[in-house]
């Protein structure tokens, strides 16, 4: 794991760059290893995160092959071992055990089609000297974040956009659209969509290529909508498997492996295979819980959690043969958190969720390297709200649209210049959906539960695997996600919604699938979304520091929102009540620090509003 970084310029004559305080802008991601690579019109950049093959997995990685490629590569490969024989086979020789090294190698074999044969998650650059061409590419589930600025004959790649902006050229401007995005859609992003106006995302599963002859782009996979006869019996012990096997292969690492246990049904599955697996190979897995100092009572209208999840972690943590850690986090340093955690995304972002989630990790990395997190559980089986909200399936708008004419309310009228909000929202579903794959005359329910699970893949999904990436590589740790197995999301793409809510229940497909392998108690207990701070300290510190954005001099935050709607936030706690900032996460302790972030952001950023 680590960051990429990349420039091709072919008119290269005037390009200096700051070299060190670009691989600066890196390091947290990859804090063991910097790497440079310099050739005609191509600069590659690499800071590496060591979790397998210390010595062999160094980069750039070059190769002679194909008239010479060097790569950068960041993600981590499942299936490296049967790629590795396979092309040793067809006569490719390898000099360590990194998984660069065999994806630098299935790219000289295969050329572009390589991503169709690599299980994982990544992204990486080639660059083909020979050709003089730059390739492109990123997972299926997008996993691993990958960011491009093109202007004229140049093309920069990074990891992260604080990089971006450190490469010669590319500004700092957001435009009024993509200050739209970060007011009425954030920290959700349209696909595709980098907020700043020289800045673009590649999307999961596609890849690009930039030559002389120009910038292509191009989707390398999609889940193919099928018809099945699988019985219920069937697709839970197929479910079963699926989940198994994606957990026990991302164990593999040199380094220390942990999991995160909430006392979830998803992080509780992960945590007894990972467990059982690990118990097998003589190693013991450390599991790491979050709570919160004076944690008593629920701040606002949001809605408290069903239950607290201490007696659930106890219950799965006494039938764990490992060590169980449990961090506790003072309100008042999830706010202060807040700004660091706009730092690491480089947007605003989920709020608490942001900063209790960044100050974990780094608790975290004091005892592992790598863990695995149960992110995007919901959306791969269904569990999301707006499967089994009543009348959604009836609406074309999306989700979390409905907040939008609550957002505009904050907005200064020559922000919004007469745009619609809802419309502006629900123009981009709209065209996210029509992406779908759905087999041609597939209607009711099955139409629509395919196309709500392709927006989870495009949209919720994405905001979800950015919050936990940021978070976590700002402090070196990498996470994994093996619910956001290719496979996995692949298969339950076609299983009929009745199996998914069986007896009515969230994810009630997964639940009956992992029936022997969790307490009872734990398999049938209810949703609990990740714990937010309803702690009076935590209010108290927002509220401060949204009033100091408000009253400090040449306030940026009031070239955005009227004062007087902020006003009324700080002193209302019914404030939106009933429409919550973005969907049931974020309700009025989140949106106060949501504001907060954005004050941060245009003044740490130095963002130029055009």
């Amino acid at each position: 794991m680590g960051a990429i970084a990349g420039i091709v310029d072919f008119d290269a004559r005037d390009l200096h760059i700051d070299e060190e305080t670009l691989l600066d802008t890196m390091a947290r991601r990859g804090p063991d290893q910097r790497g440079t690579y310099r050739r005609g019109p191509a600069r590659l950049f690499h800071t590496r995160l060591t979790v397998v093959d210390p010595a062999g997995g160094r980069q750039p990685f070059l190769l002679s092959a194909r008239g010479g490629l060097a790569m950068v590569y960041d993600g981590e490969l499942y299936n490296t071992e049967g790629l590795r024989k396979e092309l040793s086979e067809l006569g490719h020789r390898f000099q360590g055990w990194s998984d660069t090294e065999v994806a630098a190698h299935a790219y000289a074999e295969w050329g572009e089609d390589c991503v169709k044969r690599l299980d994982g998650i990544f992204a990486f650059a080639v660059w083909e000297e020979e050709r003089q061409r730059l390739f492109l590419a990123r997972d299926r589930m997008g996993v691993e974040p990958l960011f491009v600025s093109l202007v004229g004959d140049r093309l920069c790649f990074a990891s992260e956009i604080k990089t971006l902006l450190a490469f010669p050229g590319v500004s700092r401007r957001v435009d009024r659209e993509g200050l739209l995005e970060v007011m009425l859609i954030g920290p959700g992003r349209t696909p595709g969509c980098g907020v700043f106006r020289d800045v673009r995302e590649l999307e999961n599963a596609c890849c690009a290529c930039w030559s002389k002859t120009g910038w292509r782009t191009w989707r390398y996979w999609a889940p193919e909508d099928l018809d099945t006869a699988e019985s219920f019996e069937d697709a839970a012990a197929h479910v079963r498997e699926l989940t198994i096997d994606a957990v026990e292969r991302q164990l593999v690492a040199d380094v220390p492996v942990c999991a995160f246990l909430s006392g979830g049904l998803s992080t509780s599955i992960i945590s007894a295979v990972a467990d059982r697996a690990s118990h097998a190979r003589g190693k013991e897995l450390h599991t790491f819980s979050v709570a919160y100092r004076d944690d008593g009572r629920c701040l606002g209208p949001g809605e408290p959690r069903p239950d607290s999840d201490g007696g659930y972690i106890d219950l799965m943590a006494a039938r764990l043969h490992g060590e169980h850690h449990r961090v506790t986090l003072a309100g008042e340093d999830v706010a202060a958190a807040l700004y660091e955690a706009v730092q690491a995304r480089d947007l605003p972002g989920m709020a608490d969720m942001d900063s209790s989630l960044l100050l974990f990790c780094r608790e975290v990395k004091g005892h592992a390297a790598v863990a695995l997190s149960g992110e995007c559980a919901d959306e791969v089986f269904g569990g999301c709200p707006w499967y089994t909200d009543a009348g959604l399936g009836e609406r074309e708008e999306a989700p979390w649209g409905r907040s939008a004419g609550y957002r505009a309310g904050f907005l200064r009228p020559e922000v919004l210049a007469g745009t619609d909000p809802r419309e502006f929202v629900d123009s981009r579903y709209r065209k996210v959906l029509e992406e779908a794959p759905v087999l041609p005359g597939r209607t009711g329910p099955e139409r629509r539960m395919r196309e709500l699970a392709w927006l989870d893949l495009r949209w919720s999904m994405q905001a979800s695997l950015e919050r936990k990436d940021r978070m976590s590589t700002w402090s070196g740790l990498e996470v994994r996600v093996p619910f956001c197995d290719w496979r996995l999301v692949q298969y339950l793409y076609n299983v009929p919604w009745a199996y998914k809510d069986r007896q009515g229940r969230e994810k009630g497909l997964l639940r009956e699938a992992m029936r022997g392998l969790l307490p009872e108690r734990i398999l049938g207990r209810e949703k609990s979304p990740y714990p937010k701070p309803c702690c009076p300290a935590y209010l108290e510190a927002v509220r401060g520091m949204l009033r100091a954005a408000l009253d400090a001099p040449n306030a940026p935050l009031l070239d955005v929102v009227r004062r007087e709607a902020v006003e009324e936030l700080l002193e209302d706690p019914r404030h939106g009540a009933g429409t919550p900032w973005y969907g049931r996460l974020m309700a009025w302790p989140q949106a106060i620090a949501y504001l907060v972030q954005v004050a941060h952001w245009l003044e740490h950023y130095h963002i130029e509003l055009v």
